[in-house]
């Protein structure tokens, strides 16, 4: 865990710098025990880092490093309180825009890759680039498939995509340029937290 000042009322931790449920964990356990910190404004978490915002006339740059290597040691403890959701999406699959590209892309049948997609429970890892969108990964690598080189203008709400070793849904009409496998009538993306497992069915 490293703390880099960012402004000047914010800093933000890096962990290694890879996409793993191990690494996922310490994010989740490290962004837990903050949220106990006193006169924090704001915890936004991602992959492989924490970005803090805090008040500046309660903390500077060397208090709220010191405050937060103090904390995190308390950050497995509250993990251990916190069980993630498990949430099952019913997903349609079939005549969808991206269906054969992702196939062909992969040397696959069209079924093969709605199986693949469907034996993997996900791990939400971050929510952006709208409110809801959760970033879930790691798709079979069997299916990875690069975006779109041209993003289309309109995806619809509901949409399930793939992007490179990741899969989600978006929350509302959006343009997108993942590749869209499936649809759903998933309401709920007000419930995501990042940690959470996801299944499509």
């Amino acid at each position: 865990m490293n703390i880099k000042t960012v402004s000047f009322d914010s800093v933000i931790i890096y962990f290694k710098q890879h996409i793993s449920e191990e690494i996922l964990d310490e994010v989740q356990s490290t962004y837990l025990s903050l949220q106990e910190l006193e006169w924090i404004i704001d915890i936004t978490p991602s992959y492989c880092s924490i970005l803090i915002t805090y008040d500046i006339y309660k903390y500077n740059h060397k208090s709220i490093k010191i405050a937060i290597q103090k904390q995190c040691s308390l950050g497995l403890t509250l993990a251990n309180k916190k069980t993630n959701k498990l949430i099952k999406i019913k997903t349609n699959y079939k005549n969808n825009l991206d269906l054969k590209r992702v196939a062909n892309h992969n040397n696959l049948m069209i079924d093969e890759v709605i199986s693949f997609h469907k034996q993997t429970t996900y791990r939400v890892y971050a929510i952006g680039f709208m409110v809801g969108f959760a970033y879930l990964a790691k798709v079979n690598p069997k299916i990875t498939t690069p975006r779109l080189d041209s993003p289309r203008a309109k995806i619809p709400k509901g949409s399930v995509g793939i992007a490179d070793n990741q899969t989600a849904i978006y929350p509302e009409d959006s343009a997108g340029g993942w590749n869209i496998i499936g649809h759903t009538n998933f309401d709920e993306f007000d419930g995501f937290c990042v940690g959470d497992r996801v299944i499509f069915v």
